[in-house]
């Protein structure tokens, strides 16, 4: 089950939560879901790769639009005395007509993030770095930092060759499918000469308490 379901789909209102949290009519869910995607397209090509953002997450409400970005480098976002909110706010004005706001959320430990980590192992790769250096290091700081274990698959033309293939390494234990191990997965894209090079990262942070988990889920009427 775990090769086939995405790590955290399977582990939300337990152990993850949504990057999305509003509702909305059907009529205006597909236009709500279309913004969303745009804000955050525009948000990476604004700043990039080297932004170290990990994630956004948008919230919704009639009079204002409030977006949490998720940033290891908070001061890349920022700028000098705010210039780059400013100016990020003008851009998304053009796509969302409501007030917006902004809340900054600095990433204490990037080398815990699977998004980090892949984004980190794609920018390498662009440089002409080996990718098999470029993924053990990635993997002796991850578990460096604490990390019960850690899966990376790179596929593609890989150190330009004339045929895609798949390279896997792992360090530790990593099980996608019990639901008790807290399981960071991220897959990221990067462009390289010799065509599009993909990165899977699987991050094993420890096992979780579902007891809790369960305590805080909204209770469900079965009609």
């Amino acid at each position: 089950m775990g090769q086939k379901v995405h790590p955290d789909s399977i582990r939300l209102t337990l152990t993850k939560n949504w990057n999305s949290k509003w509702f909305a009519s059907k009529k205006d869910f597909g236009n709500f879901l279309v913004e969303d995607i745009k804000i955050r397209s525009a948000i990476f090509n604004q700043y990039g790769t080297n932004s170290g953002i990990a994630k956004i997450v948008i919230e919704r409400n009639p009079q204002e639009l409030t977006l949490n970005i998720h940033s290891s480098k908070p001061g890349v976002l920022i700028g000098r005395q705010g210039k780059g909110i400013n100016d990020l706010k003008i851009l998304l004005s053009k796509i969302n007509k409501l007030r917006i706001r902004m809340n900054i959320i600095e990433i204490k430990n990037p080398d815990m993030l699977a998004s980090l980590v892949a984004a980190n192992i794609g920018q390498q790769i662009t440089k002409r770095i080996s990718y098999r250096r470029a993924i053990k290091q990635a993997i002796e700081k991850t578990m460096q930092a604490g990390a019960k274990g850690i899966k990376v698959i790179a596929s593609g033309r890989l150190n330009g060759a004339e045929i895609a293939r798949k390279e896997t390494m792992s360090q530790g234990t990593i099980s996608s499918s019990n639901l008790k191990k807290n399981i960071d997965f991220a897959i990221f894209h990067t462009k390289t000469t010799f065509g599009v090079i993909g990165i899977k990262v699987w991050i094993n942070k420890g096992d979780l308490d579902l007891n809790s988990a369960y305590e805080t889920m909204p209770s469900r009427q079965i009609i």
